[in-house]
C-alpha cells in the first residue's frame, strides 16, 4: 500500500457494513495525528428478527415446474442500509465542516456501496481509496498503516 499523505483537518472514513469511523487528522501531512469524530456501530438483530418468511416458489407457465426463490440474505441488506446511513452522515459532515480531502477505507464491497452513495461534490473530495478492512483495529495501527512507507 502507498504511503498517504493526510492533510490537516482531513477526514478519515474507516468501515464495514457493521461499524463506521469518522477520525479527523489533528496533525500535518507529514506526522499525523487521528483523532475520533464520530463512531457508528450497528446491531444487527438475529435472522429471525429480520424475516421469517420461507423462500417463494415460482410456477413455469409452459411445463408446471416448480423451482424456489433465492433466499433473502437480511444480514447484506442491513449492512447496505447501515452503509447508506453513514455515507449519508459523512456527506452532511463533509458540507457543514466544508471538509477539504477525505480518506476512505473499507473492504472493497462497502467501498463500492460508499462510491454509489456519495454525491458528486462529496466524491470529489477523496484523496485516497483503501480496499481494506480496519474497523478492528486501534486507532493508532489504523493511523500506522495509512502513513507506513
Amino acid at each position: 500500500m502507498p504511503t498517504i499523505k493526510i492533510p490537516h483537518d482531513a477526514i478519515v472514513f474507516v468501515g464495514d457494513g457493521r461499524k463506521a469511523l469518522f477520525l479527523r487528522n489533528d496533525g500535518d501531512a507529514k506526522f499525523p495525528n487521528l483523532k475520533t469524530e464520530q463512531v457508528f456501530i450497528h446491531d444487527t438483530p438475529a435472522t429471525h428478527e429480520l424475516g421469517a418468511d420461507k423462500p417463494g416458489r415460482g410456477f413455469s407457465g409452459i411445463d408446471q415446474r416448480r423451482s424456489a426463490m433465492e433466499q433473502t440474505d437480511w444480514h447484506d441488506l442491513e449492512e447496505q442500509h447501515f452503509t447508506r446511513d453513514v455515507a449519508a452522515a459523512l456527506e452532511k459532515l463533509v458540507r457543514e465542516r466544508n471538509v477539504k480531502a477525505l480518506v476512505i477505507a473499507a473492504p472493497p464491497r462497502t467501498l463500492a456501496e460508499l462510491r454509489q452513495a456519495f454525491h458528486d461534490d462529496v466524491k470529489k473530495r477523496i484523496i485516497a481509496e483503501i480496499g481494506k478492512d480496519f474497523t478492528h483495529e486501534p486507532v493508532y495501527e489504523i493511523e500506522r498503516h495509512l502513513t507506513a512507507a
